[in-house]
C-alpha cells in the first residue's frame, strides 16, 4: 500500500492538465509549479509583476494549508522569471510571506511560462 496521497484544494487554482496541486509522501509534501491564476476565475491576475508574485504565493500558501502546513514549512523554492530584471521585487514580497530561517531557493529565467505568466513557483514542504 502506497503512502502517497494527493492534494487538492478550491482555494487554489484547479490544474490545468494532468498532474495533481501537490503530492504528499510521508511527511513531504511536493507543491505543483502555481502561476499568477485567480483561483475563483483561473485568469491570470490584472497587475504588475508584483501584484503577480503576490497571487503565486497566495495559491502555494493555500495548497500548503489543504497540506496541513503553511508557507514556513517550505524547504525548497523555485522561482520561475521571463524576466530575471524582476528578481529583486521577488525578494521584497518574499520578505512578506517568510521568516528567518528561509527556505533553499533557486531563481531560473525561462523564455515563457503557461498562459502568458510572469513569474511560476513550485517547492517542496515538510510537515513534522
Amino acid at each position: 500500500m502506497s503512502n502517497k496521497s494527493f492534494i487538492q484544494t478550491d482555494q487554489a487554482p484547479e490544474a490545468i492538465g494532468p498532474y495533481s496541486q501537490a503530492v504528499k509522501v510521508a511527511d513531504t509534501v511536493y507543491l505543483s509549479g502555481q502561476i499568477p491564476l485567480d483561483p475563483k476565475s483561473m485568469t491570470l491576475v490584472e497587475g504588475d509583476i508584483e501584484v503577480q508574485i503576490k497571487r503565486v504565493f497566495d495559491n502555494l500558501s493555500a495548497v500548503c494549508a489543504a497540506a496541513g502546513g503553511s508557507l514556513q514549512d517550505i524547504v525548497k523554492l523555485n522561482v520561475f522569471l521571463t524576466d530575471l530584471e524582476n528578481f529583486a521585487i521577488v525578494n521584497e514580497v518574499m520578505a512578506t510571506y517568510f521568516t528567518a530561517p528561509y527556505p533553499a531557493r533557486a531563481a531560473i529565467g525561462v523564455a515563457a511560462l503557461p498562459k502568458g505568466a510572469e513569474v511560476e513557483m513550485d517547492g517542496i514542504i515538510v510537515i513534522h
